[in-house]
């Protein structure tokens, strides 16, 4: 199949509208020539004498400069008119900016058009400036060659498709981000619903602090909820762990080294008894080996110090650990972590849960963190994250597997604060030494500039939705490296489930507009507008009744 016929086949069945028709330009039609070349960066002017239905030029938008041997495209970056012509369109002067992004060049032996980025042939002055063709715009975006994944069109052109490079996208990071309500949730679910259309080994675990991605995926999901989630506090490392258990007061160091001594002990009673699974005859024992034991043990280690001191300021550290744990043991929230009565080795049981080891028709998981109390939420992602990363460098990269992280800046803050170091840690591991184990991350936030800064750098394609204010796009600026940031200067004007995709899990910086999605597979809103709510009836005292119940059953508030 040659590359017009794998265009053509690539194209959706969508009829143009016909204001697009319209105002669609002829392709191939001259409208400029360049008048300024600078590095990366050109400017053309406009001709005068255009016709009517071909002066729509617009940002994002490509065109082709006729340099001397290849066709350079570039992307329209901005546009400006020095000199307005008061009345007459003969004396008027308009410019177009553009950053130049790479070559097409037709294959001698195949005839087929071909795409790269990058320029060995810089315009030259006065070079005419066309639009591009359907076959030419295809030929960029399209790469047949790659294994791609079709996610919607081209802002440019409705008819060509807008494909993401698998391997470079999922391989090497990628960061979504948009102002609530741009439509972050459905491009993420987009992006995952195509690659499982032809990848049933996938192992894809998506972090879901709002309940709301299950659906999207029918029978394919393994859904993971408060009532089946199972994390082991044994799982946790010693960081972790003092997370969890010790204050951040003046008694923080006593009581790290209480813990420390504490966890070894209970470590090394467990790993004595017949009930004991872990593998491999002498392994030794620390704070952060992976090694079951119960925390009634740690319980008894803190009684039998406790029996051995005299001055009660000594005992406090040892009073505040034991009463944090039974805290934990009894508070019903914690159940899925804090509530293990037996000592047993449910490693692998755990892994193969939460990373589908083996897939079994059900690539994706995803993780409902609703119900996850505030306190703890940054160590349960902390730890998810770590065991992503363990496993892959232990079953040396031969699993590839992506991490989805919905609000990332909830847990991974730009702001200092040992609270979240844990979290931060772990995901800014991945982000810097996951592609060389196959362990990618997917990061989604509305506020870019409240995420860790040293994660966001280490994403190499950036999913740009409408951003609002200026600090987050300022963030987006100082972070991206492409060669068509100016793009990102539109961020405000986007529309609903547009974007600006940069980096390289994309042919070249592109406009697009997702895929509308099935109703019964769009991730689920909790949120009712008001007018239909306050139009018909929603909680009756009987519901009331139950959720009080529901609520006093975890024997505290959630401020």
């Amino acid at each position: 199949m040659n590359s017009h016929a794998q265009v053509r086949a690539a194209m959706p069945n969508v009829a143009p509208t016909p204001s697009q028709t319209e105002l669609r330009p002829k392709e191939g039609q001259r409208f400029g020539h360049i008048v300024s070349v600078s590095g990366s960066q050109a400017i053309a002017s406009l001709d005068v004498a255009l016709p009517q239905n071909v002066n729509r030029i617009e940002i994002g938008a490509l065109v082709k400069i006729a340099a001397a041997r290849a066709s350079v495209i570039g992307i329209v970056s901005g546009m400006s008119s020095p000199m307005p012509g008061e009345g007459s369109e003969d004396k008027e002067i308009r410019l177009v900016e553009l950053n130049l992004a790479g070559e097409i060049s037709t294959d001698e032996e195949s005839g087929a058009l071909a795409f790269r980025r990058g320029i060995s042939n810089s315009p030259a002055l006065g070079d005419m400036v066309t639009y591009v063709s359907r076959d030419e715009l295809a030929s960029v975006y399209l790469q047949p060659k790659a294994s791609t994944i079709d996610v919607g069109t081209l802002f440019q052109d409705p008819m060509v498709p807008a494909h993401f490079l698998v391997d470079e996208l999922f391989g090497k990071h990628f960061l979504v981000v948009g102002s609530t309500g741009s439509g972050k949730s459905c491009a993420i679910t987009a992006i995952l619903q195509r690659v499982l259309e032809d990848h049933n080994h996938a192992h894809i675990v998506v972090l879901d602090v709002h309940n709301e991605y299950a659906q999207a995926f029918g029978d394919r999901v393994e859904r993971i909820t408060a009532n089946n989630l199972r994390l082991p506090f044994w799982l946790l490392n010693f960081q972790e762990i003092c997370a969890a258990l010790t204050g951040s007061d003046s008694h923080h160091d006593a009581e790290v080294q209480i813990l420390s001594e504490a966890i070894v002990a209970a470590k090394k009673r467990s790993a004595g008894t017949p009930t004991r699974r872990l593998s491999g005859k002498g392994t030794a024992i620390t704070v952060d080996t992976p090694a079951p034991y119960l925390l009634s043990d740690l319980i008894a280690y803190l009684d039998e110090q406790l029996g051995k001191l005299e001055r009660a300021q000594a005992t406090l550290p040892y009073l505040r650990l034991k009463n944090r744990i039974e805290a934990l043991i009894a508070d019903a929230r914690y159940g899925f972590m804090f509530r293990s009565v037996m000592v047993e080795d449910t490693m692998a049981s755990v892994l193969s849960q939460i990373f589908r080891i083996p897939a079994e028709d059900k690539p994706i998981t995803v993780i409902e963190l609703a119900a996850v109390p505030a306190e703890i939420l940054d160590v349960v992602i902390s730890l998810i994250a770590r065991l992503a990363f363990d496993l892959a460098v232990w079953s040396e990269g031969r699993m590839p597997m992506l991490l989805v992280c919905e609000e990332a800046h909830r847990y991974a803050p730009a702001q200092d604060g040992d609270k979240f170091m844990p979290t931060r840690l772990a995901l800014a591991r991945i982000a810097k030494e996951g592609r060389k184990y196959g362990v990618a991350l997917g990061l989604a936030t509305q506020r870019p500039s409240e995420l860790d800064t040293t994660i966001i750098s280490q994403c190499s394609t950036v999913i740009a939705m409408r951003l609002s204010t200026d600090r987050d796009q300022d963030v987006m600026r100082s972070n991206t490296h492409d060669g068509a940031l100016d793009l990102l200067n539109y961020l405000p004007v986007l529309g609903d489930r547009e974007a600006i995709v940069l980096g390289q899990g994309v042919p070249m910086p592109m406009r697009i507009k997702f895929r509308d999605l099935n109703e019964t597979a769009v991730p689920r809103s909790r949120k009712d507008g008001f007018s239909a709510a306050w139009k018909s009836g929603n909680i009756g005292r009987a519901e009331l009744e139950e959720i009080v119940q529901l609520w006093r059953a975890t024997g505290r508030f959630v401020g």
